[in-house]
């Protein structure tokens, strides 16, 4: 380890036993919806990152598939949405 990690840990170290041994009785309630809003916090946590990193999860597991319409010749691509629906519609230029 260098310097600056040792440094940082025995730091960590020596606040954490200070803050135990100086340790005060607190006066509070802690009701049980309070660990349901720990647990909806920590849920929304995970569903947002699995958002934010979903094309990277995606090609984890589709690695070698490519499943963009892009990459496609455009004889296979599917047609826009907003021509078939104009066509099908009577009247409509």
């Amino acid at each position: 380890m260098t310097y600056r990690a040792k440094l940082t840990v025995v730091t960590l170290l020596l606040f954490v036993s200070l803050t135990f041994s100086f340790e005060r009785q607190a006066y509070a309630y802690v009701d049980p919806g309070s660990s349901l809003l720990l647990f909806q916090s920590f849920s929304a946590i995970v569903s947002g990152v699995l958002f934010y990193f979903r094309r990277r999860i995606k090609t984890l597991f589709t690695r070698g598939k490519s499943t963009d319409s892009e990459s496609l010749p455009s004889s296979v691509a599917a047609p826009s949405v907003s021509s078939s629906i104009s066509s099908s519609i009577p009247g409509a230029r």
